[in-house]
Order: C-alpha cells, then structure tokens, then sequence
C-alpha cells in the first residue's frame, strides 16, 4: 500500500475553507476546488516506493497486469479507469450532460477526422470515454439533476409572471407528454442572447421576491434561480436551470449521474468518483464553449426522479453506493474502536481515502507487517491482489473497479 501524494485544483468556483478544513490546513484565501486521486494525466498522484515520489501512471504502465489485475486491464486497458476526488463547491458549476460510450467514440473519432486539436476551446469530445459519476455528500450537498415534469416546469416558471418566459410555459402545457422539454431547452439555448439576458434578469427579480416567501411551493427552486442569476447573469443557463430537479444531499447520500442527465452541482463538500473522461457538453452557468447541436443530441429529455442513492450495509461492515457500470465502484467503512473489518481484499486496484477520525491500514511489505495511518484527506493506493486490514476510529471510502 503507498501513501498517495495528491494535488488541489483551484477552479474559480471552489470553496475557499472546505478542502482546508477537511485537511487540516490553513486556508489560502484561493478557491479550492477538487483534490485529485488517481492516474488522470492532468493530475496524477504520486507515490514512492523508495526513489522519490513519482507518477502513479507510470507504474502502471511498466506492469499493468500486477497493478491493476488481468480482469481491469481487459475491461479497461493499462490504466486506472476511474478518478476519485474531493469536490467543495462554493459557487455553482457548470450545468452539462455526459455521452454514452458509443456516443463518446463516435463523437470522438468525428473531431479526430475533421481535425480539430484536442486542447481547442471548441472540442467536445477529449477521449473517446464515457463519463458517468456519483458524488458522496459530505456535507449537505445542492445539485440539480435531471428534468421536472413539463408541467411542473411550466407552474414554477409560470409564478415568475415574466412575459418573455410565457411562450415557453405554453409549450409545456400544451404538450406535457410529448417534446415540450427538447422545444422548451433548445429555445432558451438558441434565443437572442440580449433578450433572454432581460427575460433572465427579470425572472431573477421576481424570483428572488418569491424565494422570500418561506411557505411557498417553489420558494427553494425561486431561490435557487435568484442565486444562478447573481453568478451568471444574463445567462440562459438560468432558465436551463429551472427545468431540473434541486436536490438537496445530507451526509453520506449520493447521487449518480448517468449519461445525457443534465446536472450541476451547487454548493458543498463531496467524494466523488467518476470513469476517467473528460467528455462534457456544456447546457450553460458558464463562459465556456456551448456546442447546441452536439448537447440536443446528447441530452436524454425524460423526466426523472434524481434517485437519491444511501449506502447499503453489507455483512462485513462495508456499505455500498450501489451504480450500473464498472469502471468504478464506491463504499465507505465507519470504523470504531475495537470493531472487527475483514481484509480488503481485491482483485482490481483500491484507492482509500480518510474523510474524518483516523483510518489505520495494516498490510504486508517485503516479508514484514507494514501500518499507515490516515486521517483526513489522507489516501492510499493499493495494487490488485494485494490484501488490507482496518482499524481505527474514522471514516473510510473505498474506491476500486467493479470486477
């Protein structure tokens, strides 16, 4: 087991005291975003195994079968298919969707054949990846997640009483169960930037009034929007916004995040684990590049309950985020004094991570017992095959594959 070596990314809409206190540190007073374990290229965490820290990828790459295990590398080739994190939001992000894998390739290989250089601001598909996640509040956690009934939809944004909003309730009373949501989406998208910048502004208005009335059905989603507007404003996004679920996470729920699901995280503190891709279409709450075509096509418009998922215990102490693909799989361990764990045995890679109290891994090196204690933020990756015992009075996430 080696002790993981990991880096914070300062993204603009990350926390500026979360990640710190997490670990322990005193803050930069910089945003702090998202802690990085695992092989990504952008950021890959070092371990050292006796010549200084070096890149995870690398020892992977001289023997992947023994670091990773024959069954991952057939499913997923000689690389770690997942990336875990640390995520603390202090301002929203992005609202965007995921492909599928076919749509991945496919799309990957059209930008590849037009030549379009993978680093332009305008390419959408980085890899030929899929991107599915879940994110492990915790903290309380708020996100949007996947589209409201039209007819829901339509009552919230109906109660704005906006005039340039109108046009777009009609359509969803007027065809609850047919296309609304694909018209409604591609017109606020597609709409002349200065007059849905004003519809945008007044909807912030009237929403923000709204949010203050604390016994109104729509006066958490209201506030919601008041708050989008102040980050982004003008930006069409907002609208986008109010079409989707706010869901609000307590401590050790989860939400998993399929492909075509528009989603957005809002505030707090979560684990969260993803197939490593870099594929994201941008819907809007962003400067960055919105390609509509390719985001219609990919965007699954079905009303959806987001699905909050909690752990399931199993016989062993461990509790389950339970999801339906393979790259990753996600549980925790609430360790306590004296409490017997079995050893985490695995025929994939593991990454553990401390989140609070103090997690003793115990293992095997060179014919001799090895102990690494965690507290939090600390990690450790643990190669395919090898076995891990623990202890301990804290909070532990496992994350390896599903093989």
């Amino acid at each position: 087991m080696d002790p993981l070596q990991n880096t914070v990314r300062p993204y603009a809409w990350g926390s500026t005291t979360a990640i710190p206190q997490l670990l322990g540190v005193p803050p930069t007073g910089e945003p702090q975003a998202e802690m990085w374990l695992g092989g990504h290229p952008g950021a890959p965490s070092l371990i050292d195994r006796g010549a200084g820290p070096s890149p995870l990828p690398g020892w992977i790459e001289a023997d992947p079968v023994r670091e990773l295990g024959p069954e991952s590398v057939r499913a997923y080739g000689a690389k770690l298919p997942f990336l875990l994190k640390l995520l603390a939001a202090g301002s929203p992000l992005s609202l965007q969707v995921h492909p599928d894998p076919e749509q991945a390739r496919e799309g990957f290989a059209r930008e590849e054949a037009a030549g379009v250089p993978v680093d332009a601001p305008e390419r959408n598909y980085k890899d030929e990846g899929h991107k599915p996640e879940l994110i492990c509040a915790l903290t309380p956690f708020d996100g949007l997640c996947g589209f409201r009934h039209p007819s829901e939809a339509a009552d919230l944004l109906a109660g704005l009483d906006v005039d340039g909003l109108k046009p777009y309730v009609d359509i969803l009373r007027a065809n609850p169960e047919g296309g609304a949501l694909r018209e409604v989406l591609t017109g606020v998208l597609t709409a002349d930037r200065e007059e849905i910048a004003e519809t945008v502004g007044q909807a912030a208005v009237a929403a923000s009034a709204l949010a203050a009335d604390a016994d109104g059905a729509y006066s958490g989603p209201y506030a919601t929007c008041a708050s989008l507007a102040q980050a982004y404003p003008g930006d069409p996004g907002v609208i986008a916004a109010m079409l989707l679920h706010h869901v609000r996470l307590q401590p050790g729920e989860a939400l998993y995040l399929g492909a075509g699901v528009p989603h957005a995280y809002l505030s707090g503190l979560g684990v969260e684990i993803m197939a490593s891709s870099d594929n994201v279409l941008r819907c809007g709450l962003t400067p960055k590049h919105i390609d509509v075509p390719e985001l219609l096509r990919i965007v699954r418009f079905e009303p959806s309950d987001p699905g909050i998922l909690r752990p399931e215990a199993g016989p062993d102490g461990e509790e389950l985020y339970e999801t339906p693909v393979g790259e990753f799989r996600l549980s925790r361990y609430v360790l306590a004094p004296g409490g017997s764990v079995p050893e985490l045995g695995s025929r994939a890679p593991q990454i553990l991570l401390c989140t609070s109290g103090r997690a003793v891994l115990h293992g095997e090196r060179d014919g001799g017992e090895e102990e690494l204690a965690l507290v939090p933020g600390g990690s450790a990756y643990v190669p395919a095959g090898e076995r891990v015992r623990l202890s301990g009075d804290g909070t532990l996430f496992r994350a390896t594959v599903a093989v």
